[in-house]
């Protein structure tokens, strides 16, 4: 897989905590301003944005300018995909503890 389709992968973009904690962020208001991300992490500004890029290539994010300030706001959609395959596990999961309890109680 090369570079650019890595980056719109959303497993991948979700993989780095750093922004799994700025799709948190975003989660919890409707558009934040890059200056008001940035103090959550311990990082520069630059490197925030880069994560936020990725993020945005993931189609997880999209952003608006006002004046010199851009906005950003998270698009939960493509978080679909990845709740749709983890679907698939927890059933999986759900069926062995039930076996697990069956075999138990014998």
């Amino acid at each position: 897989m090369n570079t650019i389709n890595q980056e719109r992968d959303v497993y991948i973009a979700i993989a780095d905590p750093t922004r799994r904690k700025l799709i948190r962020l975003l989660a919890e208001s409707d558009e934040v301003p890059l200056y008001e991300l940035t103090p959550h992490f311990e990082m520069g500004r630059t490197a925030v944005s880069k994560h936020l890029a990725i993020l945005k290539a993931a189609d997880l994010v999209t952003n608006r300018k006002i004046g010199r300030e851009t906005r950003y706001k998270l698009n939960p959609a493509p978080l679909q995909e990845v709740k749709d395959w983890l679907a698939y596990y927890e059933q999986f999961w759900n069926e062995r503890a039930a076996l697990l309890k069956n075999l138990l109680e014998e």
